[in-house]
């Protein structure tokens, strides 16, 4: 990332780093942007999702969509237009509200209660990396005092945002996945096994006999009327050459023999395996910071997207993993195999979980959906979020910028990519993208503003 000048002419240079901040000597400070410090809290939940161990796609969906909310929550009582959406949600409640008549710095109200419910969140991330959440929220609270003169106002911004980040964690911990890194598997889980059913695959990216988050699918929606939606239609099993079923393997089948270079590219690119990179929703929150970096926003539409953002993918995951476990489908590692061809490997490996639906293709559909609520249908934008990553010697690829017209074009691409990987057959993309704009319609449905009069 650019670094960024905190010192005018004659004074000393401090280099902030993408995710954190180091505070040093200092004589005039130029404060940030509200644009700069939402995406700077934003860098710093992507950083934590990518370095704290044991993070999933479920697990991390989740926190993105608590941290989202939280920063929206914690500063939409000072945007006369806009009001709080807490009550609309499944079973928080209201939240605190400011002391009437008493003023409130809004950037250190958001900047404490981001640092609040990272933290919380992220309980079991490590030592070194809460001292970078710590030191961030440092690093603007110094900035934010020197321009608030009165303290009271200082005290009282700081206190009201941990305040609003301890009420949703709390909420958060009984929603059925608080600390669920550590159930990641269940090795008690008896599953039927089924013709077409799920099978652990010998290509895998992480090879377990049970599959991940297996119960995740029980967890409470952001929104009640999420966990209501009908499930997506399915074509029946067959093994008959000329049945719909066994032609979704045959697309499968034949698209391994004929990837070009740039369908590699895009196969590893939104790959966005756990441990490595910030999981598929953290690429959605990225897609979100670069919208707000490119419109520069004020500070409650920042918050906005990213609530948005958030709580849409936490849901879309929620909802897929019900799903995946509803209908517990093979993939196509076991099933050509078995009835195509001995031989036949993916070009991707396979994830520890069933395949319908798509997992990347529902978030992907959830969060461009949002997006072009907030941004517009033409929002063209360059996703740089892996380069630098070491090329992919195994595949023969490279990790190259993609860019796009639109995030739906860039929902489309995600989801296609795990076709051209050998992860996903068409229809289990199809009806993920499908889904996904349904969650994310009721997300933009939420009455984010108030009635004009």
């Amino acid at each position: 990332m650019t670094t960024k000048k905190l010192l005018r002419k004659n004074t000393i240079v401090c280099l902030v780093v993408s995710w954190f901040a180091f505070s040093c000597k200092e004589e005039k400070l130029k404060l940030p942007d509200d644009y700069e410090l939402a995406t700077s809290w934003a860098d710093m939940t992507n950083y934590i999702t990518k370095t704290t161990p044991a993070n999933s796609p479920t697990f991390a969906s989740r926190c993105f969509g608590y941290i989202g909310l939280t920063m929206y929550e914690s500063v939409v009582n000072g945007y006369p237009e806009y009001q709080s959406i807490a009550a609309e949600l499944n079973g928080l409640g209201n939240l605190p509200l400011p002391e009437k008549g008493k003023a409130y710095n809004w950037k250190l109200v958001l900047n404490s209660a981001q640092s609040e419910i990272i933290s919380s969140i992220y309980i079991q991330t490590s030592a070194e990396n809460k001292n970078k959440i710590d030191s961030l929220e440092h690093h603007f609270e110094t900035l934010f005092k020197s321009t608030t003169p009165d303290d009271s106002i200082v005290r009282r911004s700081i206190i009201y945002g941990k305040k609003i980040a301890k009420q949703i964690f709390e909420w958060s911990k009984t929603d059925g996945g608080h600390r669920g890194y550590l159930n990641n598997f269940d090795k008690k889980l008896v599953f039927e096994n089924k013709p077409g059913g799920w099978k652990p695959p010998l290509f895998a990216q992480s090879f377990s006999h049970y599959p991940l988050h297996p119960h995740w699918g029980r967890n409470r929606t952001f929104l009640s009327v999420d966990s209501a939606i009908a499930a997506p239609e399915y074509i029946p099993y067959d093994t008959l050459p000329s049945s719909a079923y066994y032609q979704q393997f045959m697309q499968v089948y034949e698209k391994r023999k004929v990837l070009t270079q740039a369908e590699k590219e895009a196969a590893i690119w939104w790959s966005d395996d756990p441990d490595v990179t910030f999981t598929p929703p953290g690429h959605s929150y990225y897609l979100a910071t670069l919208a707000i970096r490119k419109t520069k926003p004020n500070l409650v539409k920042c918050a906005e997207t990213y609530a948005r953002v958030g709580m849409a993918v936490a849901d879309a995951f929620r909802n897929c993993w019900k799903w995946k476990y509803q209908f517990f489908t093979e993939r196509a590692n076991t099933f050509i195999p078995q009835h195509v061809d001995q031989q036949w490997e993916s070009f991707w490996p396979d994830p520890p979980f069933p395949a319908f639906p798509s997992g990347h293709a529902i978030q992907a559909a959830a969060a461009a959906t949002v997006l072009t609520d907030l941004y517009g249908d033409h929002f063209e934008f360059t996703d740089s979020a892996h380069v630098g990553r070491p090329r992919d010697e195994l595949r023969n690829t490279e990790f190259k910028a993609r860019h796009f017209k639109s995030f739906w074009e860039a929902a489309e691409e995600t989801a296609m990519s795990r076709f051209y990987g050998g992860i996903h057959i068409p229809q289990d993309n199809a009806r993920g993208l499908e889904k996904g704009k349904i969650i994310a319609d009721n997300i933009n449905r939420l009455n984010w503003k108030r009635p004009k009069s």
